[in-house]
């Protein structure tokens, strides 16, 4: 079984997939880089436990991280709890299958080449993948599968936040689809203004991708709060939630494939 962990800025997903690509199990946990790998350990282990999921049949794993300091902790829990030594997207000698058409391929966060090389996979290209996290991303894959850049935009809660921070009399808000556009109060101005105004932002700049790029790009969003955006506009042409995990997954098989061929 192979133990994929995607570690972002907020959360970090772990997730156990059997031998034929099913998704045995997936947790989310906080992203906090004083957890060591102990804490980990029980911690996943219980999770396990209560799956039916026995420890020694995980002997693989493959991490990608937007978080450097969180890595130790993550690939000594790879070694001490399940005796492998894990992948990591973006490090030497690991293969992706796609190029990188940045001016510094080194500047792509693990997580958008894994939504890259997942949504290829799945949904040939030219492709526009939305991923709302901390941060609204929009990443661009042509026909072939090459990663040819993005936009990054302030997250929704990030925004939120913000407006909360830096405004004494505006409160925290739920993230929800106001029932108008034009807001009666103060919270529901707020709403919209987070609401309609990311769903412009999406419908904006995919439009103006598209143009750049030319063709008709199909619009993947993933994320937890995509099915809320996407059903607000015919931008988003799919909504995958498993997009990242199952890139983790056609990372790792590339990989292994890779070494049995380099070593027959």
């Amino acid at each position: 079984m192979l133990l994929a962990i995607d570690s972002g800025n907020t959360n970090t997903v772990f997730a156990v997939f059997d031998d034929v690509g099913e998704i045995r199990g997936e947790w989310r946990a906080s992203t906090d880089t004083n957890r060591t790998a102990d804490e980990l350990g029980v911690w996943l282990n219980q999770l396990l436990h209560m799956e039916g999921i026995k420890t020694p049949l995980i002997d693989a794993a493959i991490i990608a991280t937007v978080v450097p300091a969180s890595f130790f902790a993550l690939k000594t829990l790879c070694r001490k709890y399940f005796g492998c030594e894990p992948l990591l997207v973006g490090a030497p000698g690991v293969e992706l299958g796609l190029t990188i058409l940045l001016d510094n391929p080194d500047e792509a966060g693990a997580d958008r080449l894994v939504n890259a090389v997942a949504a290829h996979e799945r949904y040939g290209g030219p492709l526009i993948i939305l991923d709302f996290g901390t941060a609204t991303t929009f990443d661009v894959v042509d026909k072939e599968g090459n990663y040819c850049g993005g936009i990054i935009a302030p997250g929704i809660n990030l925004s939120l936040e913000a407006l909360h921070t830096a405004a004494a009399k505006l409160p925290r808000v739920a993230i929800g689809r106001p029932k108008g556009v034009i807001g009666k109060g103060t919270v529901s101005a707020m709403q919209s203004g987070i609401y309609w105004g990311y769903v412009s932002l999406i419908e904006g700049l995919v439009e103006r991708i598209s143009a750049e790029c030319g063709g008709n790009p199909t619009v993947i969003a993933t994320g937890g709060l995509a099915g809320l955006f996407s059903e607000a506009t015919m931008a988003i042409r799919h909504v995958d939630s498993d997009l990242t995990l199952r890139g983790l997954l056609a990372i790792h098989r590339l990989n292994q494939k890779t070494r049995t061929v380099r070593n027959p």
